[in-house]
C-alpha cells in the first residue's frame, strides 16, 4: 500500500515555536506554583487523584502494556523490520558503539541505582502476597523487580522511538511527537492538534525531568552523609541540584554528537565498573545462581502477572504503589525517551532499533538489578545486615551505600558510586533539554538540534521548578504529577 508523503518541512529556517512554547510554559509555571503555595492540600488531592486513576485504570494500563509488548515483536519480526530509517539508504548518522553508549544511557538513569536495592528489598520485606522475609518471599521480590523493569516498558520506548523515526526519516516530517499522529490528523498536525500534543509532551518531560532531579540529589546527598558528614539539608540539595544543572546544561549546549555521547560513554564505563566490582566482591557463584534464577522466575511468570490485578487483600494496594505506578511511569518517560532514540537512530533498521533497545539497556538493567538485589537479599537474609533492610523502607536513598560497606575499600567504592550517580543523572538532564528545544522550536534540518539559548532556557526552567518544590518539600507531588500526566499522552 503506498501512502501520499507530506511534504517535507526540512527547508524551514529554525525558529521558536510560539504556541508550543508559550503554553507549555504556562502550563508547567500554574502547576509548579500551585504545588510550591499549597504544598500540604496538593500532596492529598494528587494522592486521591492517583488512587482514583489505579482504581479506575488499573487495567487499562495492564493491558496497554501487554499490547505494546506484543505489537512491538510483531513489527520487529514482520516484514517492516528490515525498513530503513532513513531516505535513499543513508547510512547510520552515530557509529554502533556510540549508538549502544547513548542507547544504553537514553533510559537508564539515576532512579537504577536508587532502586537497585531498595526495591528488591521493600518486596522481600513488605511483599503483597504471603509473608514477609521468607524464602519465597525473596523469590517474589526478584521476579516483581524484574517485570517493573522489564520488557514491557522498554517496548514501550522501541514503539514511541519507531513512529516517531519513520515519519520523520522516512516521510519528511518534523522530528516531533505529532508527526505521529499524521496518518490520523493529516495536514492538522501542523495547527493546533500538534501544538496540542507537543506542549504536553513537554509537560510531561519537565514533571520526569524534575523528579529525576529530585532523585539524583537526595541520592548524591545521602553518600555525601555517609562518606563526609555533610548535611542533609535543604542547603546542600539546593547546591547539588544547581551543580548538576549547570553540568548537565554544559553537555546539552555542546551538543548529541560530542557532548551526550561521551557522557554516555562514561557511563557505560563506570557503571561496568561498579557492577563487575558488586559481582566479584560478592557471593560470586549465589549471584550467577541467581541471575539464572531470577530470569527464570521473570520469563516463566511473565503472562501472569502482566494480568494480575490482584483483587484481594492489601495487595490491591500494593499493585497501585507499585505496578502502575511503574506503568504510568513508563508512559510518561515515553515522548523523551522515545524522541531521544528516534534522534539518535537515523539510518537504522526498524529491526536494528527495536532489538536495540530491548536487549542493549535491557539486559543491563536486569543483570543490574539481579546482582545487586541478589547481594543486598543475601545480607539480610543470612548476614544480619538489619541496617540495611530498615533502610529500604525508611531511607531508600541511603540502600546502595549502607549494601557497599559490606565490601572491601568500601570508602572508595562508595565515593565512586556517589561520581557514577552524579554522571548517570547528567544523560538524561542534558538529553531531555535538547529534547525540550527541539519540541518547542520549528522548521530545521531534521538532524539539526535547536540553538543553545533555547536548551539553556529549558535547564533553568527544570532547575527553577525544582528548587521551589525543595523549599515547599513537594518531590512527591510531583512524583505523583508524572502518573497522572501519563494517562491522558497514553491515549
Amino acid at each position: 500500500m503506498t501512502t501520499k508523503t507530506p511534504p517535507s518541512l526540512d527547508e524551514e529556517p529554525v525558529r521558536l515555536n510560539v504556541p508550543v512554547f508559550f503554553g507549555s510554559a504556562a502550563v508547567i509555571l500554574l502547576l509548579g506554583t500551585l504545588v510550591v503555595l499549597f504544598p500540604s492540600a496538593s500532596k492529598l488531592w494528587l494522592n486521591a487523584a492517583q488512587s482514583w486513576v489505579a482504581d479506575v485504570f488499573g487495567w487499562y494500563y495492564m493491558l496497554l502494556m501487554v499490547a505494546c509488548m506484543a505489537f512491538v515483536f510483531w513489527l520487529a519480526l514482520s516484514r517492516f523490520g528490515h525498513i530503513r530509517l532513513s531516505q535513499d539508504d543513508e547510512p547510520p548518522q552515530f557509529s554502533y558503539p556510540s549508538w549502544v553508549a547513548m542507547l544504553f544511557s537514553s533510559g537508564i538513569g539515576i532512579a537504577l541505582v536508587y532502586y537497585g536495592a531498595y526495591e528488591p528489598l521493600d518486596h522481600f520485606l513488605s511483599p503483597p502476597e504471603g509473608s514477609g522475609g521468607t524464602v519465597q518471599a525473596a523469590r517474589q521480590a526478584m521476579a516483581l523487580t524484574f517485570l517493573h523493569w522489564g520488557l514491557h516498558g522498554w517496548a514501550l520506548y522501541a514503539l514511541i522511538a519507531t513512529a516517531l523515526a519513520y515519519f520523520a526519516y522516512c516521510r519528511g516530517l518534523p522530528l516531533a511527537l505529532r508527526s505521529a499522529l499524521y496518518p490520523i490528523f493529516g495536514e492538522r498536525t501542523h495547527g493546533c492538534v500538534g501544538h496540542l500534543v507537543d506542549s504536553f509532551g513537554i509537560l510531561v518531560t519537565v514533571i520526569s525531568m524534575v523528579t529525576n532531579l529530585g532523585i539524583g540529589a537526595l541520592l548524591v546527598n545521602s553518600g555525601l552523609f555517609y562518606l563526609f558528614d555533610i548535611p542533609q539539608s535543604t542547603g546542600v540539595l539546593l547546591a547539588l541540584i544547581v551543580v548538576m544543572m549547570v553540568v548537565a546544561t554544559l553537555a546539552a549546549v555542546t551538543g548529541v554528537e560530542k557532548g551526550i555521547a561521551m557522557l554516555s560513554n562514561i557511563n557505560v564505563g563506570f557503571l561496568c565498573l561498579l557492577l563487575l566490582f558488586v559481582f566479584l566482591a560478592g557471593p560470586t557463584l549465589n549471584l550467577l545462581n541467581g541471575m539464572l534464577q531470577n530470569l527464570g522466575d521473570y520469563l516463566t511468570s511473565l503472562v501472569s502477572r502482566s494480568f494480575d490485578m490482584y483483587l484481594y487483600g492489601k495487595a490491591r494496594q500494593w499493585q497501585g504503589a507499585w505496578t502502575l505506578f511503574y506503568w504510568a511511569w513508563w508512559v510518561a518517560w515515553a515522548p523523551f525517551v522515545g524522541l531521544f532514540i528516534a534522534r539518535i537512530s537515523k539510518g537504522r533498521t526498524i529491526r536494528e532499533l527495536i532489538f536495540g533497545v530491548l536487549l542493549i539497556p535491557l539486559g543491563f538493567t536486569l543483570a543490574w538489578l539481579s546482582v545487586f538485589g541478589n547481594s543486598a537479599l543475601d545480607l539480610v537474609m543470612n548476614h544480619g545486615a538489619t541496617d540495611l533492610g530498615k533502610a529500604a523502607l525508611e531511607q531508600p536513598s541511603m540502600s546502595i551505600y549502607l549494601l557497599l560497606e559490606h565490601y572491601p575499600l568500601s570508602k572508595i567504592v562508595i565515593g565512586l558510586s556517589i561520581f557514577v550517580g552524579f554522571v548517570l543523572f547528567l544523560t538524561p538532564a542534558d538529553s531531555g533539554s535538547v529534547m525540550l528545544a527541539n519540541l518547542s522550536r520549528s522548521g530545521g534540518e531534521l538532524d539539526e538540534d535547536a540553538p543553545n539559548w533555547l536548551r539553556i532556557l529549558w535547564s533553568a526552567v527544570v532547575t527553577l521548578v525544582t528548587i521551589g518544590l525543595l523549599f515547599a518539600g513537594n518531590f512527591t507531588a510531583m512524583q505523583t504529577v508524572v502518573v497522572l500526566a501519563g494517562l491522558p499522552f497514553s491515549a
